[in-house]
């Protein structure tokens, strides 16, 4: 044989056991960024008129805006476990906080990291991205999800001590807010005692130092996954190879621990509420399927008992999530600047979004996990090189499992997101057509966005362990453009006339029977089975 032939079979067979890696001329690169809780309160999607968030809206401006995006599953884990590997929670019956990597469906399906990474990508990837870490989907990945500063008090967690109980009974994490120069106790050295970052060490907590006379403080973990991920950019800037980078940060994720010059932007005494409807829970019909103590309930009625009136304690609440949103504005500003500094705006495409909202207090609740807009709607920008559409916004209802056939759409790849046949095809649809042509695009996917919300041990009517991963037993919510359908599984319905009634305030599901009806069997054709009701 001659050693041309020799050459060209071994290649052959190279190819043939090794990935195909994707051409750098050819392939952009992908810079994906997810907050935590983040709900409408950005400047663009009206969720809040004093939002002050300078660089996501540039982004928007750049990009293009989906007004109208969704969640599939508005609780952290099952919210990422289905976006981030493109599947529904119902194809998947990966449901709650059960992690993905175990799920018969979602370990045999690649998340998209995993997708890039076979696709010849150099992925890398820093802070909350997957709530389950698996650390072999990525080529490099720096910090785990960090939810601090926290407070420690004779080596306990604690709410800061300025959080009024009962409302600070909730713990360290969702029962507090408060300036991070806010010095809670008077020796900082303690080691028992004051700010700890989140970390551990053999030794116990680590320390969160800040200097009372300067205002020197550590970094928080999402700066400094900004200034790890600024810095990674400019380093591969010339990477031979794409990347795929992804990026999470915590906040606005409680504790809402944000330096003081975050919270002066939003003075007390001139900030807005957001419009709440007083007694507005009442044709709700979350609260007949849940306990009253749930969180969101539970939380809400805590906050208002803690600080004696409704007003003053949602002001207080919206002023220290506020504060993190512009905080984490400036995280993803770090980002943007350093992808235009290092050249790299051309052949990036960029991708900001959150995995699901937050309630601020709208219909008694104060949490995620609800079916209504300020839970489910979540911002969702794209930014693709050459656009010629910039700063367009989509209205039409779009998911987060939409995302990754997007991506993979935009760099023309076409391999299987299967690793084997006991895997599950993407559920999403590419947004390519509305990317391409916002005007006139020709979208292949549905006219809703599908949420659920997990039933199982919450619910007031108990499921039978066999059913508890069953859809039909979930609870249920379509957000079309103009109109917003909820179905519980004891039967019980809701129906919004969001033109008309866009803040969800008047339930008319028992006014329309028809209508209603129709919404059921485009919910029943979406889930590809039919409804059923569990019986009291």
């Amino acid at each position: 044989m001659k050693l041309t032939n020799f050459i060209y079979l071994f290649a052959i067979f190279l190819l043939g056991v090794l990935p195909l890696k994707a051409d750098s001329v050819d392939q952009k690169n992908i810079v994906l960024i997810i907050c935590d809780d983040l709900n409408d309160y950005i400047e663009g999607l009206g969720g809040h008129p004093q939002a002050i968030t300078p660089n996501i809206k540039q982004l928007a401006q750049e990009g293009i805006s989906f007004t109208n995006a969704h969640s599939n599953n508005p609780v952290c884990a099952p919210s990422r476990s289905s976006f981030l590997t493109g599947i529904y929670p119902h194809t998947s019956k990966n449901l709650f906080w059960a992690k993905w990597y175990e799920n018969p469906v979602l370990k045999n399906s690649k998340t998209i990291m995993e997708y890039f990474k076979d696709a010849g990508y150099y992925v890398a990837g820093t802070g909350k991205i997957m709530h389950h870490h698996l650390p072999d989907v990525w080529t490099e990945y720096k910090n785990k999800a960090n939810y601090g500063p926290f407070v420690l008090k004779n080596k306990k967690w604690t709410a800061h001590p300025s959080v009024p109980k009962p409302f600070g009974n909730i713990g360290a994490i969702d029962g507090s807010f408060a300036p991070l120069e806010d010095i809670p106790y008077a020796d900082d050295d303690d080691p028992s005692s004051g700010w700890i970052s989140g970390k551990w060490n053999k030794d116990g907590p680590v320390l969160y130092k800040i200097n009372p006379s300067t205002g020197e403080r550590d970094l928080t973990p999402d700066e400094e996954n900004a200034k790890w991920a600024s810095k990674w950019l400019e380093d591969n800037s010339n990477l031979e190879q794409p990347f795929f980078l992804a990026v999470g940060f915590i906040r606005p994720h409680t504790p809402l621990h944000v330096p003081q010059k975050y919270f002066d932007k939003y003075p007390l005494d001139t900030l807005q509420l957001p419009t709440i409807l007083d007694n507005d829970a009442n044709d709700t019909l979350l609260q007949t399927v849940l306990k009253r103590t749930t969180k969101g309930y539970k939380y809400y009625d805590m906050l208002c008992e803690s600080y004696g009136d409704r007003k003053t304690a949602l002001l207080k609440f919206t002023q220290a999530y506020l504060a993190s949103v512009t905080f984490v504005d400036d995280c993803v500003g770090e980002i943007l600047r350093s992808i235009k500094a290092n050249n790299l705006s051309d052949n990036t495409i960029i991708v900001f979004t959150s995995d699901h909202g937050w309630s601020m207090g709208q219909k008694d609740f104060l949490f995620k996990n609800s079916p209504w807009d300020e839970s489910t709607r979540v911002p969702l920008i794209i930014k693709n090189p050459n656009n010629h559409y910039a700063g367009s916004t989509i209205s039409n209802p779009v998911s987060l499992i939409d995302i990754y056939p997007t991506l993979v759409d935009l760099v023309n790849l076409e391999d299987d997101n299967r690793k084997n046949e006991n895997g599950a095809l993407l559920d999403g649809y590419s947004l390519k057509p509305f990317i391409e042509n916002p005007l006139n695009a020709n979208w292949e996917g549905p006219d809703f966005a599908l949420t659920m919300l997990f039933s199982g041990e919450q619910s007031l009517n108990p499921i039978k362990p066999h059913e508890k991963k069953n859809p039909a037993y979930q609870h249920w919510s379509l957000r079309f453009e103009n109109w917003r359908y909820i179905r519980y599984n004891t039967g019980a319905e809701e129906l919004y006339n969001l033109k008309k009634d866009p803040r969800e305030w008047n339930n008319i599901a028992n006014k329309n029977p028809s209508l209603t009806q129709k919404f059921k069997s485009d919910l029943e054709t979406a889930l590809r089975q039919e409804l059923f009701t569990i019986k009291k």
